[in-house]
């Protein structure tokens, strides 16, 4: 389980070192609104678990970011709203950095960076430039390349919150989304990324695919 102490220490560190030379009102509400979020019980991968792995991955990635404090933010926000059963959750995720970082008195463009960063999550197809978007989405990524018993829980914990989807419609869209994700050139774009994870993240998606395209057994 994540600690809830150090995750909401970490959120405080990212958001002062993104705001203004004003600084701006108490960060503690806006972190435990955003934790509570991610605490939602329908949520069964995308959890402060995940949060606190991505942002790990991150301060892994740090040196490769033009801005490592708003890359933080927008892995906060990244899944904040989330509900299996809508298609627009990066959208209003976005939408909510929008809202809020204003208000917790972030600048206009730093707050503009972590919405695009955030959107940027639906295809996870940074530019060559983007830096920020880079690895922001190594970051997410990062789980592709577990160990085969993580890579396991974690196929686990995403069918678990799609219960509501019949098997053979999800094993069809997940496939989909395995071959989405095979089909870019590189799933890594930072150099640590390339190095380290994709040959890995690449023969766990390949063995899941596998296993997706494989057709059920019949009930005995």
């Amino acid at each position: 389980m994540a600690d809830t102490e150090a995750l909401r220490a970490r959120f405080v560190r990212a958001l002062e070192g993104a705001r203004g030379p004003d600084g701006g009102p108490n960060p503690g509400p806006y972190a435990d609104n955003l934790l509570a979020r991610w605490r939602e019980p329908h949520r069964h991968y995308h959890t402060p678990a995940h949060l606190t792995a991505v942002l790990d991955h991150i301060d892994e990635l740090a040196e490769h970011a033009v801005d490592p404090d708003v890359v933080r933010l927008a892995a906060w926000f990244h899944d904040a709203v989330y509900l299996p059963d809508r298609s627009e959750n990066e959208e209003r995720s976005a939408r909510l950095a929008e809202r809020a970082l204003p208000e917790a008195g972030v600048p206009a463009e730093k707050t503009a960076e972590v919405a695009r960063l955030v959107r940027l999550t639906v295809t996870h197809d940074p530019a060559d430039d983007d830096r920020d978007g880079q690895v922001l989405c190594d970051a997410d990524l990062a789980v592709l390349a577990s160990s085969p018993s993580s890579y396991a829980a974690y196929t686990a914990a995403v069918r678990e919150e799609y219960h509501f989807v019949p098997n053979d419609a999800f094993r069809a869209g997940r496939a989909d989304v395995l071959r989405h994700l095979l089909a870019l050139p590189r799933l890594f774009r930072t150099p640590y990324g390339q190095q380290h994870w994709e040959a890995t993240a690449r023969y766990n998606v390949r063995g899941e695919l596998e296993m997706l395209s494989t057709p059920a057994a019949p009930p005995s």
